[in-house]
């Protein structure tokens, strides 16, 4: 066997974890970790025999090195080797070593918490940081901490920063491999502007690579349509029939994948197309050529709308060297980089963990089945964010999974987790399946999580799902990735087959929205007036220009971009509004509305059906509850003010004469207008219960409603220290104004004052009244504070002019012993 750099290294290995329950092993991309390690530990005797679980973050790695595995000891795969993929399992009673992939670890965890007869499990590539590892280590640490105290575990990776994985672990050790790497010379190209560089461009980057270097070439591309774009070029362009061009990405199946692992025939060579599937894990033969893009494909999600997103990003230094690495695993080679020195220098150091950009729902199902509520109970590397858990946890309780106050897992929930699929997708299937729509809903399920297997080629895409399921059946007007769809029509039976599912196929999918509402039920949208959607989860949504389901009054939305504040739907089917009313009961929620009417001063009532943001209808209520209906009344009150009530001058006084007392002593209540507003439900809710506007309040009786808020003694008080009117020496009793508390007023004629010498108090004697003194046409001529100031000093220069204006009337040199007089002169008997 060729010796391998981690080869070195094994018997550190070998100790640290005979030592130590974890350890941390660093190796370079090409050392052998992979294929070496598990194979070298499977005899320890800390094993005891028991089984080696190693995750792989991707399917094809996990096949790929559980056959050389197997291939090293000279067995077949499901021998010693065996591995755990989806849809491909091949183990058997003697496999000692599962490669599994992470959501697979994740079922078996859930399965057996203490994972009994399990010895060590190896997190293979960790550095990739995929939301699923993160949970396994973290259930993994669990387990060890409360029921497996002899587990292993070991974490392996290329170009992780250790120290922080080697704290979580325990404070373990560090074992490092600087592996063996052959030199490989990297040449700039930056993108040119245009675009149709990712087609045109990177295509003649291939081609100048074929001429100028010998070997196979490696091109890292976003997505799987890049791949198609640049494979459709080459193959126009490229006569040579010995050029031999593959598509690399993880729906390809397990021969396909065979197939460009292996190396061509004498006398060809490859072109190798892939996503970031073959950035780790992964030895291509022949491969001397890398050519990378520095674009991938992500998603994103939005806690803020609860959509998620795909998004193309340039690949951080860390990703751009494992890319760089392909190229001098097996001899010197060369990598071409689109784009500049100058570029490189922004790259990020590493890619943002998956755990703190995905959607956290099927992470925090799992959580609720494994017995834990709150994330922060679990050790991790990162702390799921505190958002996105919020978010997971109000869609959970939407779809059931969780009770109303999301603290328990429902026996719905643990059957939807039982279906290993995203929380949206099993809850359809579960919904489906009691109406018939089984069928239907597992073909559905497939697709959603699925590459588009359409090949468009010139037509204009389509938004509409149906065309997707008419494709996945062998039907339709587009030309389809027949591999992919022969894989996805397997997928849908295995699905039906493990969980039984029958039920009508729907030919002509007309129950495709249906089906979509119980899996996105905060998607489904109805039409505006402006041709766009509101979705009732509150977001806008909008097709592109051409699409006919544009036209549809109500439709659901399985995928949208999120961007900006109408996202742009990619993926929907229609849906009837009797289909919405039947099935989408338990989604609506009445709402009956109590409130003031300002045009008509009146509580009105009406009751609406909503789903979610979206109304369905509305009526007006014949009987509203009377509790809400005082509580709306109130609220007109303080919208309208005070003036809505019937005040009458003596209701009005008595306030006046109550908030002046209470200026001089805060003993008593506080009647003012704010104070009396803000207190509504106190003095004046018990008066109006049966009360629904405006006319209804005219009946009040004001006065006594506010007198009823003093007690005996401070009405027998108010009395005396704020009286309702004063008697004047001519007899007349004239209304005190109180509406100024710093100033109470009088307007009496000046004759009526005649023989008084002093100016009358108030308030135990406290307060002068100001007296408005007037002229028999009851015109103001004078206001003063001080009446014995003026009849000293002012009089005599008013009488001049009222004697002047008035001749007729009694105008006294002497006021202060004249007699005071209602009439023009003293009655003279």
């Amino acid at each position: 066997m060729v010796l391998m750099p981690i080869d070195s290294v094994i018997p550190d290995l070998k100790q640290a974890l005979l030592d130590n329950r974890n350890t941390v092993l660093t190796a370079a991309p090409g050392a052998g970790k992979t294929t070496r390690v598990p194979l070298a530990l499977l005899n320890e005797p800390w094993l005891n025999g028991q089984k080696i679980i190693m995750l792989e973050p991707r399917r094809l790695a996990a096949r790929s090195s559980a056959k050389y595995m197997a291939s090293t000891l000279g067995e077949a795969v499901g021998g010693t080797i065996g591995y755990r993929v989806k849809m491909d399992t091949k183990v058997g009673p003697l496999t000692r070593i599962e490669v599994v992939t992470e959501g697979v670890l994740t079922r078996m965890l859930q399965a057996d918490p203490s994972l009994e007869g399990i010895g060590l499990v190896i997190f293979d590539e960790f550095h990739e940081r995929s939301l699923q590892a993160d949970l396994g280590l973290a259930l993994c640490l669990q387990c060890q901490d409360l029921l497996r105290d002899d587990l292993k575990m070991l974490v392996m990776s290329a170009t992780l920063e250790a120290e922080p994985v080697a704290e979580l672990l325990g404070g373990v050790p560090v074992i490092s491999s600087v592996g063996r790497s052959y030199p490989v010379e990297t040449i700039y190209r930056p993108k040119p502007s245009g675009s149709g560089y990712m087609t045109d461009g990177v295509a003649q980057v291939i081609i100048e690579a074929l001429r100028a270097h010998e070997g196979d070439v490696l091109v890292f591309l976003p997505g799987i349509g890049e791949i198609r774009s640049v494979e459709s070029k080459l193959r126009a362009s490229l006569r040579d029939a010995s050029i031999r061009i593959f598509a690399l990405h993880g729906g390809l199946s397990a021969e396909a994948q065979d197939e460009v692992l292996a190396p061509v025939a004498s006398g060809q060579r490859k072109i190798v197309l892939a996503t970031s599937v073959a950035e780790t894990s992964l030895t291509v033969e022949g491969i001397t050529v890398v050519i990378d893009s520095g674009l991938m494909r992500v998603s994103r999600f939005s806690p803020r709308t609860g959509m998620s997103r795909l998004e193309t990003i340039t690949v951080s230094v860390a990703s751009a060297d494992q890319r760089r690495g392909r190229a001098g695993r097996l001899m010197p080679g060369t990598c071409y980089r689109l784009w500049s020195q100058e570029e490189e220098q922004s790259l990020s150091s590493r890619s943002a963990p998956e755990i703190m950009e995905a959607d956290l729902a099927p992470l925090l199902l799992e959580l609720y089945m494994w017995g834990v509520k709150d994330a922060a109970q679990l050790a991790w590397l990162d702390n799921p964010p505190a958002p996105a858990l919020q978010q997971a946890r109000d869609l959970l309780v939407q779809l059931g999974a969780l009770d109303k106050d999301g603290q328990f897992i429902t026996p719905h929930g643990r059957q939807m987790a039982e279906f290993g699929k995203h929380p949206r997708i099993a809850h359809m299937l579960l919904r489906a399946i009691p109406i018939g729509f089984g069928s239907l809903a597992s073909e559905l399920a497939v697709l959603l999580e699925a590459r588009d297997i359409i090949r468009f080629e010139g037509k204009a895409p389509t938004s509409d799902l149906r065309v997707r399921l008419e494709a996945l059946r062998g039907r339709g007007g587009y030309a389809t990735d027949e591999g992919a769809r022969r894989r996805l029509v397997e997928e849908v039976k295995l699905l039906q087959r493990e969980h039984g599912i029958k039920g009508a196929a729907d030919p002509e999918g007309t129950d495709c929205g249906l089906l979509l509402a119980f899996a996105y039920p905060d998607r489904i949208g109805r039409r505006r007036d402006n041709g766009k959607y509101l979705l009732s989860g509150g977001r806008g949504a909008e097709f592109a220009s051409g699409q006919a389901l544009a036209h549809e009054q109500w439709i659901v939305v399985a995928d949208v971009d999120d961007m900006g504040s109408d996202s742009r739907i990619r993926l929907a089917a229609p849906i009837s509004m009797e289909q919405i009313a039947t099935h989408l009961q338990d989604e609506m929620n009445e709402e009956t509305q109590i409130y003031w009417d300002s045009e008509s001063k009146s509580v009105r009532g009406r009751s609406r059906k909503r789903l979610g943001a979206l109304q369905l209808g509305e009526k007006p209520l014949s009987r509203p509850p009377a509790n809400l209906v005082l509580q709306a009344l109130l609220e007109g009150i303080r919208t309208e003010g005070l003036e809505l009530l019937p005040w009458t001058k003596a209701a009005r006084q008595l306030q006046e004469r109550t908030v002046f007392v209470r200026h001089h002593d805060n003993a008593w209540p506080d009647l003012s207008d704010l104070a009396l507003l803000n207190s509504l439900e106190q003095w004046l809710a018990g008066y109006i219960d049966g009360m629904k506007g405006r006319s209804d309040l005219q009946r009040l009786n004001l006065k006594d409603i506010l007198e009823s808020m003093l007690s005996w003694e401070q009405r027998r008080e108010l009395e005396n220290s704020a009286p309702t009117h004063w008697t004047v020496p001519s007899g007349s009793r004239i209304p005190i104004d109180y509406s100024d508390i710093n100033a109470p007023l009088v307007a009496v004629r000046l004759q009526e004052l005649f023989g008084l010498p002093e100016t009358p108090r108030i308030a135990g004697g406290r307060v002068p009244l100001t007296l408005h003194l007037l002229s028999p046409a009851q015109r103001p001529v004078q206001v003063t504070r001080d009446l014995a100031s003026f009849w000293s000093h002012t009089y005599f220069e008013v009488r001049k002019d009222l004697k002047g204006r008035y001749p007729k009337h009694y105008w006294p040199d002497n006021p202060l012993e004249a007699e005071a007089t209602r009439r023009a002169k003293p009655f003279r008997t």
